[in-house]
């Protein structure tokens, strides 16, 4: 191999990347050296290409030092010279395999530098977040009458978020002549053979949702039961459970709303931050490597 790579890049490799991968270490150096033989020449004829233009423009500027602006003039110069070129005919790119929340779903996308593992793993997690939880740390919940935030978790402040979350259920996921607040118990009809959710309202009484269609599945584990539903194309899922400390005193038992939030993640290698030398660009890469295994973990104190 011609190739000499830096010891701490080539440890990573060896010792971590290509195990977690199942790939042979002469197999990958073999093929990153035919990629290096193969591109070197292209990049380089392109840096040179890059050199001969700044020059020109350099050189322009330093003939014109102390002249009038000339718009056109400079334009004129920067097509001769091959920086501009002339547009061409209109046209159209048709794309297709891309995932809906790319090309249709409008909701949030984070960026981050994968360089920061905190960062990194908060962004990944971000997918799903905790209504209840947002509401409970946040100022959307005053503080007023009984509603501080403290060490300890505060019911008063606790019943608010209920109430801001139930109220949020009746707008994105209502309920037939009836609000979520009424609610005694969330469970699963399938008699009709179509399998549907339906909601407890008082003693006998079942309704479903308004649109049935919202309703998109359920896992149960123990006495917890996850329901999920979509809206807007974006994913709404209520827990439940009757020994939860939130739940046994929420309407229908409901422990937390989860929901879909950022759509996408970015995982920036290099823009955020600089990843300069080996063990700049390892740090990056360990992070990635760990995203992708689902292993990696950080701590901090709050």
């Amino acid at each position: 191999m011609s190739l000499t790579p830096d010891p701490v890049f080539r440890r990573f490799v060896e010792d971590e990347l290509l195990p977690a991968i199942d790939f042979e270490a002469g197999a990958f150096w073999s093929g990153l050296e035919s990629i290096v033989r193969d591109l070197t020449p292209r990049n380089t004829a392109l840096l040179a290409l890059r050199d001969d233009l700044q020059a020109k423009i350099d050189a322009y500027h330093i003939e014109r030092r102390g002249a009038v602006w000339d718009r056109d003039a400079y334009a004129a110069f920067l097509r001769r010279i091959g920086y501009l070129r002339e547009p061409g005919e209109p046209f159209r790119i048709e794309t297709a395999g891309v995932d809906s929340e790319i090309a249709e779903v409008a909701g949030p996308q984070l960026v981050v530098p994968v360089s920061n593992a905190r960062f990194a793993l908060n962004a990944a997690n971000a997918r799903w977040g905790s209504l209840y939880d947002a509401l409970y740390g946040t100022d959307v919940i005053d503080t007023d009458d009984g509603r501080e935030r403290g060490a300890s978790y505060n019911p008063v402040r606790g019943a608010a978020v209920i109430r801001y979350a139930t109220d949020f259920l009746d707008r994105t996921l209502p309920l037939e002549g009836h609000s979520h607040a009424d609610v005694t118990a969330y469970s699963i009809d399938d008699a009709s053979g179509r399998t549907r959710l339906v909601a407890s309202i008082g003693g006998d009484e079942l309704i479903g949702l308004q649109d049935p269609k919202q309703f998109a599945g359920h896992r149960e584990n123990g006495s917890e039961t996850r329901f999920l539903f979509t809206n807007h194309g974006l994913h709404v899922e209520i827990h439940t459970d009757p020994n939860h400390a939130v739940g046994k005193d929420a309407p229908g038992h409901v422990a937390d709303v989860l929901l879909e939030s950022a759509v996408t993640t970015i995982q920036d290698c290099e823009d955020s931050v600089a990843a300069v030398d080996a063990e700049d660009k390892v740090g990056v890469y360990r992070n990635w490597l760990g995203l992708v295994a689902g292993t990696p973990e950080a701590s901090f104190d709050k």
